[in-house]
This record gives structure tokens, C-alpha cells and sequence, in this order.
């Protein structure tokens, strides 16, 4: 038996994902705490985050834990984590992935289609911003920071007549009957590493790497890192509006991935392929092909 600190964030959803590790973690004879945390990605509401630092502000400061000894694993939604982690951190695995799409959330309309012309639609993320302007140029979309549950509130306070969140998060809170259309990946490319959770731990822990290693899905590792190497060669800053979404059938990894500009809802580009998928280099290597064609049609 091993007794292991988890450092997660504090919001409602950070703290569910924490704890389904630490029920499997338990289950498997260890003993396990959380040690809840505020991020500067938590205090900062008034600005985007690509203003003010970029996703790794809602690391950093679990990974000074993890440095100090305070605590043993960092528990991340996939989507926070840089593309680069610093010295001396490493992902110990990624978790199997809930659903990667988003969702649309709103308390009066039942799709995107049925939004009148001119509604506002809440979104922060760029990836976002530009496919819901390429579906529906007429709407207007206005930045929505905060958690999941406060960009809720938000929604029901009037402030919005739709928002777009992951689907992920709104399913483990148990509030899926909230959502009221999901994209298929087709319409709003889901963005790398979506729906799923990443465990980083100190890159000296041999042992604890070893111990989390069951916990990792395969398929779902394959899938992001093809991502996430999208992202990686386009600059992986969150400033960025890009969409990158892979899939694993058998033995072949598709990879799909999108770039906009966030002044120009003309300046749209795809790229898609496919390769094996039987190690994280050969997805790491098609993710680097993806963004090349990208960079090919426009994209920079």
C-alpha cells in the first residue's frame, strides 16, 4: 500500500476528477488525499487567458506542489496542459476520454440553427469563436471566463442566450440535461485533448510512474498526443484558434485539425490524415504532418 497526495484545482469539476482517481487509486490498495488548490487561472476572470499567461496558468501551481513534495500526482483536464511541460514534470498517463465534443447550453433554444440573428453566444476560446462564426456569421459571440458551474450562472442570469461548453465536464457533474445540442465533430472540431484527464507527476518518480500506469487507456494516449503534436508545431499557445481531433479504429489513427483567424471568418483551413497507430511517436509524427498541411493552406 501506497500513500499518495493528489493536487487538483477547487472548482466543482476539478474536484470530481480528482476524486474518481483517487477511487481508483483506492480501490487498487492505496491510500489517498487531495490536496485542493486556487490557480492563477482561477483568480484571473476579467481577461482571456491568452492575454494573461495561457492554460499553464491553471498548472503551475500544482506543479510547485508536486516540486515541494506537498503532493505526489497533479491530476489536469488534458486541455490545460501546455503542449511542453517544464523540466522535470512528466504525464505518468492519460485516462480513457470522455466525450470530446461541445455542447450548447441554452435556457430557451434547442440548437445553433434555431439562435435568431444578432443573439449572443459566451465562449472565451478562440478554436470556438471561429467555427461558431463559419456555421453563423450573423451571431454575436461575447467572452465568458469562470468556471463550469459560474459560466452556468451566468447563462441562467440572462447574460447570454447560448454558451458552448465541453460536454465532458457537463456529463461528470451529472448535468447532461442541460445540453441542448451537441457538435458532432464535423460541425465544431473538438479542441486537442478534450475530455481528457492527464495525471503529471515529477519526471524522477520511476516508481510512481509504474504504479499509475494501469490507469492509462492506450487508445486515448494515441489519439491526444497526435493532438497535442498539432498543436505543439503550430506554436501551442491557447492564443491560438486551432482545433485538432483524432480517432482510433484498430490499428489507424485519423487526425482532422482546423485553423481560423479570428478577424477573418473567411480564412478558415482543415487539414486531415491518417497513419498507424501503434506507438505515441507514429501519432506524434502524424500530428506533425496535419500541421504541416496546415501551415501549406495558410495557416501560421
Amino acid at each position: 500500500m501506497t500513500q499518495l497526495v493528489i493536487a487538483t484545482r477547487e472548482s466543482r469539476l476539478a474536484l470530481w476528477q480528482a476524486e474518481h482517481v483517487k477511487t481508483l487509486l483506492e480501490k487498487r490498495g492505496h491510500q489517498v488525499s487531495l490536496l485542493g488548490m486556487t490557480t492563477r487561472g482561477d483568480q484571473i476572470l476579467d481577461r482571456s487567458l491568452s492575454k494573461v499567461g495561457g492554460k499553464g496558468l491553471f498548472v503551475k501551481e500544482l506543479e510547485v506542489a508536486l516540486t515541494e513534495g506537498r503532493a505526489d500526482i497533479a491530476v489536469h483536464s488534458l486541455k490545460d496542459v501546455p503542449m511542453d511541460l517544464p523540466d522535470g514534470f512528466a504525464l505518468a498517463c492519460v485516462m480513457e476520454r470522455e466525450d470530446p465534443r461541445d455542447a450548447l447550453v441554452s435556457g430557451r433554444f434547442s440548437s445553433l440553427e434555431e439562435l435568431p440573428p444578432g443573439a449572443v453566444v459566451g465562449t472565451s476560446s478562440l478554436r470556438r469563436m471561429v467555427l461558431l462564426r463559419s456555421l453563423r456569421p450573423d451571431l454575436k459571440i461575447e467572452a465568458l471566463r469562470g468556471n463550469l458551474d459560474t459560466r452556468l450562472r451566468k447563462l441562467d442570469d440572462g447574460h447570454y442566450d447560448a454558451i458552448v461548453l465541453a460536454a465532458a465536464g457537463l456529463k461528470r457533474l451529472g448535468l447532461g440535461q442541460r445540453i441542448r445540442q451537441i457538435f458532432t465533430p464535423q460541425q465544431m472540431l473538438p479542441a486537442a485533448g478534450q475530455g481528457a484527464l492527464a495525471i503529471e507527476v515529477r519526471a524522477d518518480r520511476d516508481g510512481l510512474l509504474q504504479l499509475l500506469a494501469p490507469l492509462a487507456h492506450p487508445a486515448s494516449w494515441l489519439a491526444v498526443s497526435a493532438e497535442r503534436a498539432v498543436s505543439r508545431a503550430m506554436g501551442g499557445s491557447c492564443s491560438m484558434p486551432l482545433a485538432a481531433f483524432a480517432t482510433v479504429s484498430g490499428a489507424k489513427l485519423q487526425l482532422r485539425a482546423a485553423w481560423g483567424d479570428p478577424d477573418d471568418p473567411e480564412a478558415l483551413v482543415r487539414a486531415d490524415s491518417a497513419g498507424p497507430a501503434a506507438d505515441l511517436a507514429q501519432a506524434v509524427e502524424l500530428g506533425n504532418g496535419v500541421a504541416a498541411q496546415l501551415r501549406a493552406a495558410g495557416a501560421h
